[in-house]
């Protein structure tokens, strides 16, 4: 025990230090460091980014433009295939109204995502984009790595040309769904039609470059293992290290809705953990968000001293991964209330995380 203490001792001095941890320290704090001195490491660096008690948030809302896809990933129960009944497309009536919604709300960021619809083309987004930003002041952060480049593949154009493309027509963010775990032997298990762990960071590369930033995300808890989170994390490191495009890491436990999947709830214990290392290893990402739509409001005020310094978005509307837990979506009153009685300031911002008030 005092040898495993002594590791754990000498990553702290570390973080202390402000020195990278590396892929053999992650697995260690994963697997051997306590809650107590995992919040004490992530709370160090989280200072360190952010020395002002400021805790960030943004009026937001998704928009599931269609649930048509074909890739049917084990733990989504919210897609439909293209030849059932059940499948939709909304209307750009539909969508504008969702947009007026939000905009009387002071919103300012839509998060637009659907599915791999057959039927949807380059020309498509590109007629919806520009549509709402000739008529809304709202910031589109808009499409999954897996959407992107399937648009590009069913258009028979190459990847830059469909970012720059659908940058010119007014996407000007990208959401980082889709990552799961970056590693293709779980991919493999939970979603086999879906692109490799390279792919999606090809994507994310190619759209840095272009000067279209996005955030990226970890589902955890399908059965890897530590050392497969760690890669993970690594992973996104590595890409920002190259490209300085990520403006946000969110790590989120997987959560059964009737899916396919069917594996167990991860715990508030686990999710605080896994916050805390991200924090601890990503340190060239200047933020972390808190998963409460998957974890509860509660775990997600808990979650400010395990590193977490931005409380994400008001959402307003979700059927991807909306679970019984977070079946009461929070108001920005109500984000603005867990993050005052945390002991911190709220602060609303804009996508780009620049500060609003």
């Amino acid at each position: 025990m005092a040898e495993l203490n002594g590791k754990i001792e000498a990553i702290a001095e570390k973080v202390e230090a402000g020195e990278r941890i590396t892929f053999d320290d992650g697995v260690e704090l994963f697997e051997r460091a306590t809650l107590l001195e995992l919040s004490a490491m992530a709370d160090r660096v989280r200072w360190r980014l952010h020395p002002d008690p400021v805790v960030t948030y943004v009026i937001g809302r998704t928009v599931n433009y269609t649930n048509i896809c074909w890739v049917q990933c084990s733990f989504c129960s919210f897609y439909r295939l293209p030849t059932s009944p059940e499948g939709y497309l909304l209307s750009k009536d539909e969508i504008f109204q969702k947009i007026e919604e939000l905009i009387e709300l002071g919103g300012t960021e839509v998060l637009l995502q659907g599915g791999l619809n057959p039927s949807l083309k380059i020309d498509y987004y590109e007629d919806l984009f520009a549509s709402i930003k000739v008529r809304y002041p709202i910031h589109l952060h808009a499409l999954s790595t897996v959407e992107i480049s399937y648009i590009a593949v069913s258009s028979r154009i190459s990847l830059k040309e469909s970012l720059k493309r659908l940058q010119a027509a007014g996407l000007e963010s990208i959401p980082g769904a889709g990552a799961e775990l970056l590693v293709d032997e779980v991919r493999q298990r939970v979603s086999p039609l879906k692109e490799s762990s390279s792919d999606w960071l090809n994507v994310m590369q190619t759209a840095h470059e272009l000067g279209i930033p996005s955030s990226a995300t970890m589902m955890y808890g399908v059965g890897e293992t530590m050392a497969q989170r760690v890669e993970h994390l690594m992973k996104i490191r590595e890409l920002q290290d190259h490209t300085c495009g990520f403006t946000a890491f969110i790590p989120w436990s997987y959560q059964p809705n009737g899916d396919a999947f069917g594996g167990q709830s991860g715990s508030g214990y686990g999710y605080l953990r896994t916050v805390a290392v991200s924090r601890i290893m990503l340190d060239n990402v200047q933020h972390i968000q808190a998963a409460w739509l998957t974890m509860g409001p509660k775990i997600g005020q808990l979650s400010l001293q395990y590193g977490v310094d931005d409380f994400g978005s008001t959402v307003l509307e979700e059927n991807v991964v909306r679970t019984p837990v977070t079946r009461q979506l929070m108001s920005f009153e109500e984000i603005r209330r867990n993050v005052r009685d945390a002991g911190f300031v709220p602060k609303r911002r804009n996508t780009r995380y620049q500060l609003l008030e």
